[in-house]
C-alpha cells in the first residue's frame, strides 16, 4: 500500500477516534504520528532522511510561542492580578447582570494574551464566589466565561493555538493581527464579533437585577508577572520590524552567519517566547523557591505533544498531495462564486469545530484555503481569516467543542452541576451565531476587494 493512501487512512481513523475517545486525543494523535513516521522510514529506507522529514514537519515557531507563553501565563495567573481585577469589576458593577458582562469582558481581555484554559481557571473562582453570594446557579455564568475566552483567543498571535497555527502558516507577526498589509486585521473582526455577542449575553442575563458585591479577598502577590507579560507583548510587536537583512548584519562575522540568520528569522517569535518563558521559570524559583522541574512538569504538555503530532500528520497529507486534491475538488464545487466559497468555509469550520478539535481541522484546512484562493485569484487572507473565525468560534456551540468548555464543565461538575448539551447550547448557539456572522461580514468587506 502506498504511503499516500496510508497517510489518509491514519488521518481519518485518528479523527474518528478523537470523536469516540475525546479525553485521549493526545495519546491517539501521538500514536498516529508515530505510525506515519515508522511506515515512512520503512518505505524510504533512509533513516537520516526520515528524521529530517520529521523535524521539517513540526512548526517549531508555533511550538516556541505556545510553550513559552504557557510559562509566562502560569506565573501571571499565580500573581493573583487577574482575580484581583475581577473582584474590583464585580464590586463596581450596579447589578448581577452588569457584573457578569464585566467578568466576561475581562475574560476576553485576558484570553487575548493567555491560553483559554488558563483564562477560565483564572476567572472561575470569582464567578463561583459571586454565584454563592447571591445564591444563584453558576452554570450560565460559567458557560458565558468559557465562550468569551474562546472568542478572544483568536484576536492575537499568542491568544490560542489556532491563532499560532495561522501565524506560523502565513508568517504573520504579532502586529499583523492588528493591521495586515495596510488593512485592519483579524483582531478587529473579533472585536466586532465580541460587541455582537455581548449584546446576546446582555439579553440572557438582563433579568438578574440584584446588587452584586463580593468580599475582596485577593491580594496581588507580585507585579513582576504582569510586567513580564506586557514586555512580551511589546517585544513581539517590535520584532515585527526586524527583517532577515537586519539579522544578517547582526550575525555578521559569525561563521555560517547566513545559515544561522535563516534559521532564527522565521522562528523569531517562538525564540522570544521561549526566552520569556525561561525568565518566568527563573523568577518563580528566586521569588518563591519553587522547583523549576515541577513547574516545567505542571505546564500543559498534553496540548504541546498533541500539536506536534498534528503537525506531523498534516505534513504527511500535504507531502502526499491530499491537500492539493481537496483544494481542487472544493474549487470545482464553488466554481467562480467567491462568496459561496467564503460562506462554505465558515460553515464547515463552525459545524466541524463544534464537535471535533479545531487544531487538526485548521492545520489541515489552511493549505486548502490557500490553494483555493490562488485558483480563484483572490486575496488569500479572505479565506484564511474565514477559517480562523469559524474554527475558533465554532467550538463555542457545544460543551466538547473546545478545551475551555470541557474544563468549565469539569469545574461545574465538582460543584454538583452536570451541564447537558441543550443547556450549554442555549448560550453557545446564539453567542456563536452573533459573533461569527458579524465578524464574517466585517472580514468580507475588508478583504474581498
Amino acid at each position: 500500500m502506498e504511503l499516500k493512501i496510508i497517510s489518509l487512512i491514519v488521518f481519518v481513523l485518528t479523527y474518528i477516534l478523537f470523536v469516540i475517545f475525546s479525553n485521549n486525543r493526545t495519546l491517539i494523535s501521538v500514536i498516529s504520528a508515530g505510525i506515519i513516521f515508522i511506515i515512512q522510514m520503512f518505505i524510504i529506507k533512509n533513516i537520516p532522511h526520515s528524521f529530517l522529514w520529521l523535524l521539517t514537519a513540526i512548526n517549531w515557531n508555533v511550538m516556541g510561542i505556545f510553550v513559552g507563553t504557557l510559562f509566562v501565563a502560569d506565573i501571571f495567573m499565580k500573581s493573583k492580578f487577574p482575580a484581583y481585577i475581577a473582584e474590583i469589576f464585580v464590586n463596581k458593577s450596579k447589578n448581577v447582570a452588569s457584573s457578569i458582562i464585566m467578568i466576561c469582558l475581562l475574560t476576553g481581555f485576558i484570553s487575548a494574551f493567555v491560553e483559554n484554559v488558563a483564562t477560565v481557571l483564572i476567572v472561575a473562582p470569582i464567578a463561583l464566589a459571586l454565584a454563592k453570594k447571591l445564591k444563584i446557579s453558576p452554570m450560565n455564568m460559567m458557560i458565558a466565561i468559557a465562550v468569551s475566552s474562546n472568542l478572544q483567543g483568536a484576536a492575537t498571535l499568542i491568544g490560542d493555538p489556532p491563532s499560532m497555527l495561522l501565524a506560523g502558516f502565513t508568517k504573520m507577526n504579532f502586529f499583523d493581527f492588528f493591521f495586515y498589509k495596510g488593512r485592519p486585521s483579524i483582531f478587529f473582526a473579533i472585536q466586532i464579533g465580541a460587541i455582537a455577542s455581548t449584546v446576546v449575553l446582555y439579553f440572557i442575563f438582563k433579568n438578574l437585577k440584584e446588587k452584586a458585591k463580593i468580599v475582596a479577598e485577593e491580594k496581588i502577590l507580585s507585579w513582576f508577572p504582569t510586567i513580564l507579560l506586557i514586555l512580551l507583548i511589546i517585544v513581539l510587536a517590535l520584532s515585527s520590524f526586524i527583517t532577515s537583512e537586519n539579522l544578517n548584519i547582526f550575525f555578521e562575522g559569525i561563521e555560517n552567519s547566513k545559515v544561522f540568520s535563516d534559521i532564527v528569522y522565521p522562528n523569531l517569535p517562538g525564540i522570544i517566547c521561549i526566552i520569556f518563558g525561561n525568565i518566568a521559570l527563573i523568577w518563580e524559583k528566586i521569588a518563591f523557591n519553587k522547583s523549576i522541574r515541577k513547574n516545567i512538569a505542571s505546564v500543559d504538555w498534553d496540548t504541546t505533544f498533541f500539536l506536534i503530532a498534528i503537525f506531523i500528520m498534516v505534513y504527511s497529507l500535504t507531502e502526499n498531495g491530499w491537500i492539493d486534491s481537496l483544494s481542487v475538488n472544493l474549487s470545482l464545487v464553488i466554481g467562480e462564486n467567491i462568496l459561496f466559497g467564503y460562506i462554505l468555509i465558515i460553515l464547515l469550520a463552525v459545524l466541524l469545530s463544534a464537535f471535533i478539535d479545531n487544531v487538526p481541522f485548521l492545520a489541515a484546512m489552511l493549505p486548502v484555503a490557500l490553494q483555493m484562493s490562488i485558483k480563484l485569484n483572490i486575496n488569500p487572507s479572505l479565506y484564511l481569516f474565514a477559517l480562523l473565525i469559524g474554527a475558533s468560534l465554532g467550538g463555542n456551540i457545544t460543551p466538547i467543542g473546545a478545551s475551555a468548555n470541557v474544563v468549565t464543565c469539569g469545574i461545574l461538575k465538582k460543584e454538583g452541576i452536570n451541564v447537558s448539551f441543550p443547556q450549554f447550547m442555549k448560550i453557545g448557539v446564539p453567542f456563536t451565531a452573533a459573533a461569527v456572522i458579524s465578524a464574517a461580514i466585517y472580514t468580507w468587506f475588508i478583504w474581498r476587494f
